[in-house]
């Protein structure tokens, strides 16, 4: 319904409350919070907005508990030890080196350090002090290196070179502390992308992934950047690259839902026509993630990504039975994409979930019917 659309526009145009819809006569309109025919995603079960975790895309209590220990007393060692007990060439494993990254990195962002302050993320410099032949911590300063070159400068600018050939070199000492882990590797595509590297250096780069780990996703999905028309591709090879790996997924593989992953990377800026969604392109690159989310392992660390990106286009393409199946199984972590190039993450789900439910429960739905 193309007036959905509109209503998000405008709501993602200002600083509005997010709204509550309800049905009449089939069609979603706005009405103000607590209004008695306000359709409630509470209904559902949902977390509530202000407790939705933007960290990650679905849960890992072990991860969770680990990063509360360092964080609280600054002490590397059980980041160090649950890294050791990671399958090196797993999903799981790169999902963490990200995780503990990324905490270091926005430690560091809240608390600079000064003359009188320790800087934030000093367990991670401790970690790669005391233990430098560690594998995990090696790969988790690579990353962070990466994440702050991202985050604190501007691609093309001295800084930002500076930062990436350091993460470039730190990414061949953790190679070479781990010469069977995909890990370093992974993390250097990111490194190729902003260093702009050559395609056939790209390509030798990922060759030694394809040695390590063939059906990686979360090397994939990194891969699949540098392939974009935005970086150092085109439309043309960043679609042949996704239909590749799909091709060859093994079975179960959530490599099948690369082509959705390309096609939202070359979304138009603004494009609120729903029959675009609907289109043979979005609908089969959308109809090959169903099939991989429902052949894959429920345990695959890479589920929740490919069905927080399922939200967005199930929505987009008013499939509102579809989508609320997949919300209630990603709900209460949105630490993926789409959702986190927004500036509030959980607002941004949380929109793309009040709608779900309001096109739903226009269509006759219920959380009675959700469930049965």
């Amino acid at each position: 319904m193309a007036i959905l659309w509109a209503l998000m526009a405008a709501l993602l145009l200002s600083f509005a409350l997010l709204p509550v819809l309800r049905r009449r006569r089939g069609m979603i309109e706005q009405v103000h919070p607590g209004h008695p025919d306000a359709a409630d995603p509470a209904d559902y079960g949902f977390v509530r907005e202000e407790d939705l975790d933007i960290r990650m895309p679905g849960p890992d209590q072990d991860l969770l508990d680990v990063l509360d220990v360092v964080q609280r007393t600054q002490d590397h060692r059980a980041a160090s030890q649950l890294l050791a007990g990671t399958e090196i060439a797993g999903e799981l494993r790169w999902q963490r080196v990200q995780a503990f990254a990324g905490a270091a990195a926005l430690e560091l962002q809240r608390r600079p350090g000064g003359v009188s302050e320790t800087p934030g993320g000093q367990w991670l410099r401790v970690w790669r002090a005391e233990q430098p032949k560690d594998a995990g911590g090696a790969a988790v300063h690579a990353e962070f290196l990466v994440q702050q070159a991202w985050r604190t400068s501007t691609p093309g600018t001295d800084d930002f070179r500076i930062i990436m050939e350091e993460a470039r070199d730190a990414c061949g000492q953790a190679a070479l502390l781990s010469p069977g882990d995909p890990v370093p590797y992974v993390i250097e595509l990111s490194v190729a992308r902003g260093l702009n590297y050559a395609q056939s250096e790209f390509e030798q780069l990922w060759l030694k992934i394809l040695d390590r780990a063939p059906a990686h996703m979360g090397a994939h999905l990194a891969a699949l950047h540098y392939w974009c028309e935005k970086w150092h591709g085109s439309r043309e090879l960043a679609y042949s690259f996704a239909e590749a790996a799909a091709a060859r997924a093994p079975r179960g593989s959530l490599l099948a839902a690369m082509p959705l992953f390309a096609v939202f990377e070359h979304l138009p800026e603004v494009n609120l026509v729903a029959s675009f969604y609907q289109s043979e392109v979005v609908t089969k690159a959308v109809h090959g993630a169903l099939h991989a989310v429902h052949s894959a392992r429920q345990d695959d660390p890479m589920l929740a990504h490919v069905r927080h990106l399922l939200v967005f286009f199930l929505v987009r393409s008013e499939r509102w039975a579809e989508a609320m199946g997949e919300l209630i199984r990603v709900d209460g972590h949105v630490g993926a994409l789409p959702w986190t190039l927004s500036a509030d993450p959980a607002a941004e789900f949380a929109l793309y979930r009040a709608l779900a439910v309001a096109g739903y429960e226009a269509n006759g739905g219920s959380p009675a019917t959700l469930h049965s």
